[in-house]
């Protein structure tokens, strides 16, 4: 019978399955598969030996004579999971040498992603020493016979992907009840981080090839709007990108495949479209900071070798930039309105016909896998808050990783609608915004500047979003203005690139009664490393590393909690564009310096004490400049929501450095700070020496503190 349901299986869905020699595993033997459809029990029974037995649920088994017939015969192990005597009758069947197929997520998942394991897992696993194998069953989620609400297939292409058998680490030193949850997480941690690996090496390979992939499941749906109302399809947006891809061939066929093109756009639908215009031609799209100024953005382009900037006159007059610089670098400045008119009727009509019948046809440049995944995908620039910004080469394999990596740790549904008023030129706009909703296929609104506070919370609301990034600044800003049912279908806000205080998260709770996720990340990671979910979540920390990431620390002289933090994996950058700076890194041997003093808790939560340019040697000891702020942050609400205070250092003969703090309200007082400071429980090291005031603390487009120029003020002897 095996043999025929295995052939029907493989007619219907194109069913293959790989490392399936695991399965002859002697016991005890948990096997743990991901739950998404009421077929997966077909998928893995056709593969594995008779001795195999699938957990069932006995109550369920009572509901009519079909459950009773399915969930109870010679090839399952029915329990009742209500009854305290469950687990151990399980236990007894394992140390007797059984082998249990145990869906760990106890239900069917409601996302199409893993949902939690129960804490029965480990201690099965603790009672017997049971090694384990997890098991992929990829693109099982697609079929009709489902419980989540997203899109279906009738025969989509489905496989199941078997790990290694593990034998899981027992912890030591602790209480049997933390150590069956630490297992449990170990275990839910071995599982994310096989499907992480499974889609890098079955998945797309090129992020314009995902994209195709999704639009060729849903070419109906709209999944880009921005701020004029605009809204495209998917298959519209495969004929607007094949459309300007024919035309970048024609204008730069001289240039070599790899070629460089700067995109200097806001937030609108033309800038993703720019964007996988470029890679279907062949070129890499650099994405430029507007709001470092013009002179940056020239440094910029001449640091990556680029000779042509795609823009836009209406822009450009709006954002007051004064291009002509960039005219007298000898930078070629093709303007948007100009190529409009250049594109004929049968131009567009010929890409309709042919996405109309295969959406993203011809548009995925060719090449090996390997090649696709290699090749440079983007180029983006970092703040420059520490100096002149570094150029950073990410690929294709870096951005799909990453995508995949937060896919793997957000419980995100097919439903999800996303709101992205991170400006696109930010790593964290960029991915996070634009192309993890592409390529997994969400509709996503571009804003195009996250500082409007008024008028944000009521497009949350008109469009009624579901997920939502910005930094600590951008959120308090917005908690400011907005009416407190706003967002009141926001599921997901995730704050990256600064640091959350205390009283944002308390605002964002009690007044929109919205959890935050807090996140972090760097340009050179694509950007994330970290990530707080719904499932896993501990305030004050960044989250949990995301599968797939190694991670190290080193200890730094006069730090005696944490250390520096070293990370590598799929999503970290192929290098940099400066050469000093890439010289450093390719030394690392694939390791990515974050600069950042962190320390790790036992249950893998990371938080993050601060750069390392950011402590001051005072008396000897290590100072973290961003533990002062934080500690003054909420210190003053008495000054209102617009109060801001950031610390800086200067040289100081008798102790070494000095910590200087800048407000921009003339009201605070030293004494008060130092008030603070001492009610926090820090030490007299922590007190800044001297108070100055600036009407407006200066920032980054991100919304962080440009540091590195409110420092120059200071040293200057700012006032």
């Amino acid at each position: 019978m095996k043999p025929l349901l295995r052939l029907l299986l493989g007619f219907w869905f194109r069913f293959r399955a790989f490392n399936v020699e695991v399965l002859r595993t002697p016991g005890p033997a948990l096997l743990l598969p991901n739950h998404v459809s009421w077929l997966d029990w077909l998928f893995l029974g056709v593969l594995l030996e008779d001795d195999w037995r699938f957990v069932t649920n006995s109550k369920t088994a009572e509901l009519s004579w079909f459950h009773r017939k399915m969930m109870v015969n010679r090839r399952t192990f029915p329990v009742d999971p209500t009854s305290p005597y469950a687990a151990k009758r399980m236990a007894e069947f394992l140390g007797k040498g059984g082998r249990l197929v145990l869906f760990a997520e106890g239900r069917i998942s409601l996302t199409g992603s893993l949902m939690k394991f129960f804490d029965g897992t480990g201690f099965l696993v603790q009672k017997t020493g049971a090694k384990v194998i997890t098991c992929y069953l990829r693109n099982a989620s697609r079929v009709l016979w489902v419980r989540h609400s997203g899109w279906t297939q009738w025969f989509p292409r489905v496989s199941a992907h078997f790990s290694v058998a593990h034998e899981v680490p027992v912890p030591s030193g602790v209480s049997h009840g933390v150590a069956r949850q630490r297992m449990t997480s170990w275990l839910r941690d071995a599982a994310l981080a096989q499907q992480v690996a499974v889609e890098r090496e079955h998945g797309p390979a090129h992020v314009l090839e995902a994209v195709v992939e999704a639009a060729r499941s849903l070419p109906g749906k709209i999944v880009l709007e921005d701020a004029t109302f605009q809204a495209l399809t998917y298959r519209r947006l495969m004929v607007g990108v094949d459309v300007l891809s024919q035309v970048w061939r024609r204008r730069w066929q001289e240039a070599a495949p790899g070629t460089r093109i700067g995109v200097l756009l806001p937030n609108v639908n033309g800038t993703p479209v720019t964007v996988m215009s470029l890679w279907s031609a062949g070129f890499v799209p650099a994405i430029l900071n507007f709001s470092t100024g013009v002179p940056t953005m020239v440094q910029c382009v001449q640091l990556a070798g680029i000779r042509s900037v795609i823009t836009s006159r209406v822009f450009a007059e709006k954002a007051k930039l004064d291009l002509r610089a960039f005219a007298e670098a000898g930078i070629e400045l093709v303007h948007l309105e100009d190529i409009r008119p250049t594109i004929g009727s049968s131009l567009k009509v010929a890409a309709l016909i042919r996405h109309t019948l295969c959406p993203g046809w011809g548009l995925v440049p060719a090449g090996s896998r390997v090649s696709l995944r290699d090749a440079s995908g983007v180029i983006l620039f970092t703040s420059g808050s520490e100096g002149i910004p570094k150029g950073v080469d990410l690929t294709h394999g870096n951005l799909m990783a990453n995508i995949r990596q937060v896919l793997g740790v957000l419980d995100v549904t097919d439903d999800e609608r996303f709101f992205s008023a991170m400006p696109l030129f930010h790593s964290f706009g960029l991915l996070a915004g634009v192309l993890l909703p592409l390529v997994r296929g969400y509709y996503t609104f571009l804003y195009p500047s996250p500082l409007h506070y008024r008028v944000i919370p009521t497009a949350v609301y008109d469009k009624v979003c579901t997920v939502m990034f910005g930094t600590n600044t951008f959120l308090n800003g917005y908690a400011r203005r907005a009416n407190p049912y706003d967002f009141n279908s926001v599921k997901f806000l995730v704050s990256g690139a600064e640091k959350v205080q205390e009283a944002t998260a308390n605002t964002w709770a009690r007044k929109f009664g919205v959890r935050l996720l807090e996140g972090y990340g760097a340009t050179e990671c694509s950007p994330a490393i970290c990530l707080n979910s719904r499932l896993e979540l501990k305030f004050g920390s960044v989250g949990r590393f995301l599968p797939g990431i190694e991670w190290r620390l080193e200890p730094i002289e006069g730090v005696s909690e944490g250390g520096r933090l070293l990370v590598r994996g799929p999503n970290i950058m192929r290098g940099y564009l400066n050469a000093d700076a890439n010289a450093r890194f390719q030394s690392l041997g694939g390791w990515y310096d974050t600069g950042d003093i962190v320390r790790v808790d036992d249950e893998g939560f990371v938080f993050v004490l601060g750069r390392l340019k950011r402590f001051a040697k005072v008396s000897g000891e290590m100072v973290s400049l961003t533990a002062v702020e934080e500690a003054l942050a909420g210190g003053f609400p008495q000054y209102g929501n617009r109060f801001e205070v950031a610390v800086v250092s200067l040289p100081d003969e008798d102790k070494g450095e000095m910590l200087i703090a800048v407000s921009n309200d003339s009201r605070l007082s030293l004494d008060q700070i130092r008030s603070v400071i001492k009610g926090r429980g820090m030490t007299n090291l922590c007190v800044p020496r001297e108070l100055r005031h600036l009407r407006e603390i200066p920032k980054l487009g991100t919304g962080k503190v440009n540091h590195r120029e409110l420092q120059e003020w200071v040293r200057g002897g700012g006032a």
